[in-house]
């Protein structure tokens, strides 16, 4: 009785142990446009982000493949630049900035008039998230309050 319970007890364990192993292996292996309802960290699918720019900017069937080609550029050159361990952090930061700049402006160098300025709209607003993630508990006005006496 005493063996079999053992023998029970360590199955158990084995599984317990086993189980989050085979989770995150599975999670390993499932495409990163699966995880956090399609949210990933780094640039998105060029074909996806064609499509939502398609969609939000009126592309023609002209500038959707030269949009795309800029965007699948820029995905290969931030790949080439994240397996590069040579550079700081620092430094992959302001070359992927450099890279994101560069393609910007070739997309905005493809759109009309009224595209554009969707577009600079767009970009703001980007800017804006961007910044409010950035911003401390002083609320981001690079001010603090002296210190209470």
């Amino acid at each position: 009785m005493l063996k079999q319970f053992l023998l029970v007890l360590v199955a158990a364990g084995v599984i317990s142990i086993a189980g989050p192993f085979a989770a995150s292996q599975d999670s390993q292996q499932s495409p990163p446009s699966q995880e956090n309802g399609g949210r990933h960290h780094g640039p998105p699918d060029p074909a996806r982000r064609t499509a939502e720019l398609t969609k939000h900017l009126n592309l023609t069937s002209d500038q959707q493949p030269k949009v795309l080609d800029a965007l699948q550029s820029e995905r290969s050159q931030m790949e080439t630049l994240h397996q590069d361990s040579s550079l700081s952090q620092q430094d992959r930061h302001a070359k992927m900035m450099e890279i994101r700049k560069t393609t910007d402006a070739q997309i905005r160098g493809l759109l009309d008039s009224t595209q554009q300025k969707k577009w600079d709209e767009m970009q703001a607003k980007r800017e804006q998230w961007r910044e409010h993630g950035r911003q401390g508990p002083d609320g981001g006005s690079g001010q603090s309050s002296p210190p209470p006496q």
